[in-house]
């Protein structure tokens, strides 16, 4: 249902104050609607992702798609990796085209349609459901972030404890997800597990349609519309719908070519194609950026700190989305699940991460305010958070070696089941590098870049999650080809060299980023 245009014609900006009475925790009742659509959407995705890989990989006649690990590594990736870039074309559409109202709306109904799609026993069926969640998620997740800000339009101070609380239904609906899907998909049905997802983002839609009075302005009008001189008489509005008609034609017709066999493609040469591709993007655009001019020496100077940090963060990505591919392989294949008489699906580890966060968010956010002027840069913090994942894979490492199995006759070589605390201390190690990096490099893009290329430097900051994402997808498919302790190993030693070579990099990075601390 989209919003009443009357009530958009009603209003002469995006960003006019919303009724602000205090009905959610203090804060405006539109927050609850946006909360409540997060939490959904998050609950979609991470039901549908703690059972993704499992269903890949599963045997035909146990309800699975058959898929050798390198190929389920490689689509993981792809998938993984696309949610992420495609939220740079789905804030063009909401900037441009259609607002940030109507583009969470139609995200929604797309994530939701591609997990019903995913429910149908079919392997077209499959990659196009996998297709609409990327789509659907590009346009929800930068969107509904940004009508969260525009419900604070002057008070600055209750923005930030908004966002924390809206950071609360990110993790609560990552928590709760593979506690419902996962056992429905490991022991009842995958396809309904993947009907419940898409089930649990059509109720977010629906209470975000309901929830929509209390939104006031935010997000109804596109930013172009709001600005006149961007877009006189509406010509650059019908330009970008030419535009985007256009690469949606260009996108259905490769589908069509490589779906048909006239390009040979498979889902592994994509993935390394899309990473050479990630990498040239990105280091074009720094060169571009440094090499044209227009940069001041200390907008120069931070844009070199900034793509170090941005290099290092894929890094710590490629190693942490391990979480859903190789580590949820694990915890099937090699993990004793027998909890007191129960069997735990593999899938039901997924939760341990985000309830980590939960717990530990706050523990962080208390650290940094305590150390005041002792509070570590953002390098240093990016440089803990690559060992903290390095402490974790060293984890996995024992994991794996305490897994060896032994020779059993008429059976061949039977592995050793490892306690399921292995990786529930991986998790954790996990989850404090997770929070010394993710937040902080979020906060130092928008420290560090020149305030007109802001957004573009969170484009490209995106950019790096979704390069970590595709090469950790290529890493877990090899979780067959390799001994386990050496896969974990690699990953331990690549993380901590890197914070390692970080922290030896911190003195001469604090002199190029200066006072922008």
């Amino acid at each position: 249902m989209s919003p009443d245009p009357s009530a958009a014609d009603a209003v002469p900006s995006a960003a006019s104050p919303v009724p602000y009475p205090t009905a959610f925790f203090g804060h405006p009742r539109g927050l609850a609607t946006l909360f409540f659509t997060e939490f959904w959407e998050r609950f979609s995705f991470y039901g549908m992702r703690a059972i993704l890989f499992l269903f890949m990989t599963a045997g035909v006649l146990q309800g699975g798609l058959g898929f050798d690990t390198p190929r389920a590594g490689a689509v993981y990736g792809l998938f993984t990796a696309s949610g992420y870039l495609m939220c740079l074309p789905g804030g063009w559409i909401a900037d441009r085209l259609l607002g940030q109202r109507r583009s969470v709306l139609l995200g929604g109904c797309l994530i939701s349609a591609g997990n019903f799609s995913l429910a149908i026993d079919n392997l077209s069926a499959f990659y196009l459901g996998l297709m609409l969640i990327v789509i659907g998620t590009g346009l929800l997740k930068p969107n509904v972030s940004t009508m969260v800000g525009e419900l604070y339009p002057s008070d600055m101070a209750r923005r930030d404890a908004g966002f924390s609380i809206f950071y609360m239904g990110i993790n609560l609906g990552a928590f709760l997800a593979p506690l419902i899907c996962g056992p429905l998909g490991e022991q009842v049905n995958w396809h309904l597990a993947f009907a419940v997802a898409g089930t649990g983002m059509a109720l977010g839609v629906v209470q975000y349609s309901l929830g929509g009075k209390y939104l006031g302005a935010a997000g109804l009008l596109p930013n172009a519309e709001l600005d006149a001189a961007a877009n006189p008489g509406g010509g650059g509005r019908a330009r970008a719908w030419k535009f985007l008609a256009g690469a949606g034609g260009l996108l259905v017709v490769l589908v069509a070519l490589v779906a048909a066999g006239v390009i040979p493609l498979t889902p592994q040469r994509i993935a390394l194609g899309a990473t050479v591709a990630i990498v040239g993007l990105a280091v074009a655009y720094f060169v571009f950026q440094i090499a044209a001019g227009g940069l001041d020496g200390g907008e120069t100077k931070r844009m070199l700190a900034v793509a170090v940090l941005i290099l290092f963060s894929a890094l710590f990505w490629a190693g942490y989305e391990q979480a859903g591919s190789s580590l949820n392989l694990f915890a099937e294949r090699l993990t004793n699940r027998n909890v007191l008489g129960w069997n735990m699906p593999a899938s039901v580890l997924q939760a341990v991460n985000p309830l980590f966060v939960i717990a530990l968010a706050p523990v962080f956010g208390l650290i940094w305010l305590r150390l005041g002027r002792r509070n570590p840069s953002s390098p240093t913090k990016f440089a803990l958070g690559l060992l903290f994942s390095a402490l974790g894979f060293l984890t996995m490492v024992g994991a794996s070696l305490a897994s060896v199995g032994h020779a059993v006759a008429g059976h061949g070589v039977v592995p050793h089941l490892v306690s399921p605390w292995w990786l529930v201390l991986t998790y954790l190690f996990s989850t404090c590098g997770e929070l010394c990096l993710s937040p902080v490099g979020l906060s130092a893009i928008t420290k560090l870049a020149p305030h007109r290329k802001v957004s573009q430097m969170m484009g490209i900051w995106f950019m790096s999650l979704s390069l970590g994402n595709i090469i950790g997808g290529q890493v877990a498919g090899r979780f067959e080809a390799f001994p386990l302790f050496q896969i974990f190993g690699v990953v331990a030693l690549v993380s901590g060299a890197a914070g390692l070579i970080l922290m030896l990099l911190v003195r001469p990075m604090r002199a190029l980023i200066g006072g922008a601390e």
